[in-house]
């Protein structure tokens, strides 16, 4: 089942507090990202934030699952009106993104 267009505008918009977030659409469904960084996706009209260590301490909370089959865990953030936690999810998110070594491209 594809997301719908109102939820990915809807969850972007509650995103704004973190940065410049938009959506892609990505593989029939959508990825997001806040300023340039790659973060998250939108599958099935669920949000999926990725995975980092200082997330999964800050957010101990929140369950972790795959987005599609055979993908690997993330975040499900199930409270999307909750705009707070959104964004400071999304930041601490990217900032521990952009810490991590870049990983070369399988040739």
């Amino acid at each position: 089942m594809a997301s719908h267009r109102d939820f990915v505008d809807y969850v972007t918009e509650q995103l704004q507090q973190a940065g410049n977030v938009r959506a892609k659409r990505m593989f029939g469904e959508y990825g997001l990202f806040c300023d340039g960084i790659f973060f998250g996706v939108i599958c099935d009209d669920q949000l999926f934030v990725k995975v980092t260590p200082e997330g999964e301490v800050a957010f101990a909370h929140l369950p972790k699952a795959p987005p599609y089959e055979g993908a690997k865990d993330y975040l499900l953030m199930e409270d999307v009106d909750d705009r707070e936690t959104l964004a400071a999810l999304t930041r601490l998110t990217c900032r521990a993104l952009l810490r991590q070594p870049c990983r070369k491209r399988r040739t």
